[in-house]
């Protein structure tokens, strides 16, 4: 699924790139980067993890407040942070599942004989078919 929130970065006190970003809309999502880059980097994990774990729990996920509603004051700032949990759904549930299907005799024979790999033929078409890009 894809998102994006509104974002809050906060320069540290006392440090020239250091920045705390929280989500206003998201309790306890929050993270830090060293720089601006980092920053960045760093609240798309954090955000991304907080929504994966929130439809893994099925809880319900709160709307994005618009960033022209989120006022900031001196050197803070307002962004926007888009993810996709699809690639946290992919890399945490990577587990294999058995399948049992059937084939006609014939085939199964001649796949044997070609040294086939059931697994990954299937898991190829399967994405294929449902048009899934590694």
């Amino acid at each position: 699924m894809k998102y994006v929130y509104t974002a809050i970065f906060n320069l540290e006190p006392g440090t020239k790139e250091t920045y705390n970003v929280t989500f206003p809309d998201l309790q306890g999502c929050h993270t830090f980067g060293e720089n601006l880059n980092d920053a960045i980097e760093m609240a798309q994990d954090a955000l991304c993890l907080m929504l994966y774990h929130m439809e893994q729990k099925n809880s319900p996920i709160p709307a994005a407040t618009p960033p022209s509603k989120v006022k900031v004051t001196g050197e803070d700032f307002v962004t926007v942070i888009s993810v996709d949990t699809e690639f946290y759904h992919r890399f945490y549930s990577n587990k294999l599942v058995k399948k049992t299907l059937n084939i006609p005799m014939w085939l199964n024979e001649r796949a044997i004989q070609e040294d086939v790999n059931f697994s990954g033929i299937l898991q190829d078409a399967l994405k294929a078919h449902l048009q899934i890009s590694k």
